[in-house]
């Protein structure tokens, strides 16, 4: 696919096209920056043509290339993203400059995008949204891939965003998944991100189209194999959000919706990630100071498993030592997976490799796990993740990274959702674990029909008998409900579409009434005015 059937693939969709176009900084959390004027010369030249060729009259040279091609009316082209999750914000900035100064100058209608780097957090997100209020940027390109339960967490994540700042594009995001317990944290998602549509100016889920027989994961919006395409169940929310979006959003509230988080819980762990490291001296003790693990290694590994097939841990001089310089979680747990409050202390050296060490707490499993990451990401930064069902999410970051050869002393303290992280006796961060809330609401107004559409996610597993007060706002006694309602477990597939929307009339409408919104469902009510 070309630019040009890129943009007429837009046109026939009634979408926007984004072009993206690179900034000679390998993207996509790569660190590398190429240093050659000529090349991003001519690199900022090629965005200048790709707009003419999009929107120039038919006599221009580019133009005129796009009217020989079949189409002489100009596409429209409105926006373009420079650069793509540049892990290198301060050499990413020097170029992206120099592709605005000459797109301003030539096209002074066009919108340039930057972007906020790979990820929702971390030191690279912060030193970017720093240098994108420096440079006074219009818009900035955030990007993440969380899991579930972070997005049933982090609903308010854009409450407290400068209204004075850069607007936020979210142009890549998905909760890692395409079962229908996805779809409904990213609804729940969405109910926050239309709440502040003031400063996410603009949304799209990523990846949107997925072959069925070459993926490089699942989060992926619409399906196809060489005789049918699908929606999976997190295209439906799309859809059902894009029709039912409104034209401003109506002050809400919701109360008595209780959160599902309960104490962080679980074993402890060890492991790496294409580095050979070394553990001496765990120590776990309870919050009154009862001793729950002990191992100095000099009488064997024995109270320590394996949860990965990935690494090869061995016991050499006293030190629990993993050899191999590659495997990407080699995790080993010791403890009980009913573990609360407690402190876990142990002393951990990088011997050699490309990254440094990982601290597991709360540990349940394979896919369900907090850890310490010390020296991760090519031994650029260092953060607390934390995993659930498999999926990662940043929690905390800095650009604290690691010495091979040199021991590091480590303490990380959990109460209930409070955790505290030390590196050499000084504390290095500490975070209140979020906790996910599965009912959330959001209601808009449309300024055509006047009607109020009110949007409701019920992720929890019983459902929510509720009183909608609208506030002495007068509406007709009837009104329109699409509803997704299925099984959390639930995928759209070829031959079967268990997640499909279903709509009915609701009687006993009032400016204050009462609604049963069943468990596991996403609702969209459009409520009519009384005349």
């Amino acid at each position: 696919m070309g630019y040009y059937e890129y943009f007429q693939f837009a046109e026939d969709l009634g979408a926007m096209p984004l072009p993206v176009v690179p900034a000679m900084v390998t993207g996509c959390g790569e660190d590398q920056a190429t240093d050659d004027p000529e090349l991003l010369q001519r690199h900022i030249q090629d965005t200048l043509d790709l707009i003419e060729f999009a929107n120039g009259p038919a006599d221009s040279e580019w133009g005129g290339l796009r009217a020989e091609m079949g189409h002489p009316e100009p596409f429209g082209l409105t926006h373009v993203q420079v650069g793509n999750e540049e892990n290198l914000p301060d050499a990413f900035f020097e170029r992206f400059e120099q592709y605005r100064d000459a797109v301003e100058a030539e096209y002074p209608g066009i919108t340039v995008i930057s972007n906020s780097g790979p990820s929702s957090g971390g030191a690279v997100f912060e030193r970017a949204w720093e240098l994108n209020r420096q440079h006074d940027v219009e818009l900035v390109d955030e990007h993440y891939y969380n899991s579930p339960e972070w997005f049933l967490a982090n609903n308010e994540r854009y409450d407290s965003y400068d209204r004075e700042g850069p607007d936020v594009y979210l142009g890549e995001f998905a909760s890692q998944g395409n079962r229908f317990s996805n779809a409904l944290a990213e609804a729940a998602y969405m109910t926050g991100l239309e709440r502040n549509a003031d400063v996410v100016k603009m949304a799209s889920y990523a990846p949107l189209l997925a072959a069925e027989w070459d993926t490089q994961w699942t989060p992926d919006m619409i399906w196809f194999d060489n005789s049918t395409s699908w929606g999976s169940a997190n295209y439906e929310v799309q859809r059902l959000f894009s029709a039912n979006t409104g034209d401003r959003v109506v002050p809400s509230t919701a109360s008595g919706t209780p959160g599902v988080g309960g104490p962080i819980t679980g074993a402890v762990g060890l492991s790496t990630w294409n580095t050979s490291a070394e553990y001496d001296d765990v120590r776990v003790t309870s919050a009154e100071g009862e001793t729950l693990l002990t191992d100095d290694f000099s009488s064997g590994a024995d109270q320590w498993s394996h949860i990965t097939d990935a690494g090869n841990w061995a016991v050499e001089n006293g030190a629990y030592v993993q050899t191999e310089t590659s495997g990407e979680n080699t995790m080993v747990t010791a403890g009980d997976s009913g573990w609360t409050d407690y402190d876990l202390e142990v002393t951990a050296t990088k011997r050699e490799g490309a990254e440094g060490f990982l601290v597991g707490f709360g540990v349940q499993g394979t896919g369900d796990y907090y850890w310490w990451n010390l020296g991760g990401w090519n031994n650029t930064q260092t953060a607390v993740e934390r995993a659930s069902g498999g999926a990662k999410s940043l929690v905390v970051a800095d650009d604290t990274t690691v010495e091979a050869g040199r021991a590091y002393d480590i303490r990380i303290g959990v109460r209930g959702r409070d955790v505290t992280l030390y590196l050499d006796g000084q504390e290095w961060d500490s975070f209140t674990a979020p906790t996910p809330e599965p009912f959330r609401q959001v209601v808009t107004r449309d300024e055509q029909t006047g009607e109020l559409i009110v949007k409701v996610v019920n992720a929890r597993g019983e459902a929510a008998r509720t009183s909608v007060d609208l506030g002495g706002t007068r509406v007709e006694p009837t009104a329109q409900a699409t509803v997704l309602h299925a099984d959390p477990a639930a995928e759209n597939t070829a031959t079967d579409r268990p997640v499909s929307p279903e709509t009915s009339t609701v009687d006993g409408v009032d400016s204050s009434f009462t609604h049963t919104f069943p468990a596991h469902s996403i609702t969209f009510m459009r409520l009519k005015p009384q005349d």
